[in-house]
């Protein structure tokens, strides 16, 4: 069975729909049988991740590890397959992902306080109208119209 001796990718690139892990020799290596076998980017060089869904989208690519004159070829599927694999792939991914994306600029998010605070202020003056409170109601229509 496969362990992970060492996982760090080359680096991350962001795109709109996926992060892609690019990995580089001295990065990636596996442990095997008492060997160690370091990644050799003669097939897959990088796992890419849909931000949406989080899932894999290359998982039947093959990736190639040496120690020596050995070769293995691995699915990144059978490499998912490693806990401690999935755990470090995580943690790689895990900033990416959990970003706050704010979609709306400064200004949009002020004229929505703005309008809410408006229309608290007509609530208001509502209220002094009903309970025929006429110091409040001169004080929130003062308060509305200087807004």
């Amino acid at each position: 069975m496969f362990s992970v001796h060492m996982f760090q990718p080359y680096y991350v690139k962001e795109e709109s729909d996926r992060i892609r892990i690019v990995l580089a020799y001295q990065y990636f290596s596996l442990e095997f049988e008492g060997k160690v076998y370091q990644f050799v980017p003669l097939e897959a060089r990088k796992i890419e991740i849909n931000r949406k869904t989080l899932q894999v989208i290359n998982q039947n690519e093959f990736f190639i590890f040496q120690n020596e004159k050995n070769f293995k070829s691995i699915t990144l599927d059978h490499l998912l397959e490693i806990p401690s694999f999935r755990k470090r792939l995580k943690e790689i991914v895990d900033p990416y992902v959990n970003e706050v994306v704010n979609p709306f600029s400064y200004n949009e998010i002020n004229e929505v306080i703005v309008s809410l605070e408006k229309k608290n202020m007509k609530r208001l003056i509502d209220q002094a109208l009903d309970k025929k409170d006429i110091s409040e109601f001169m004080k929130y229509s003062t308060q509305l119209n200087s807004m």
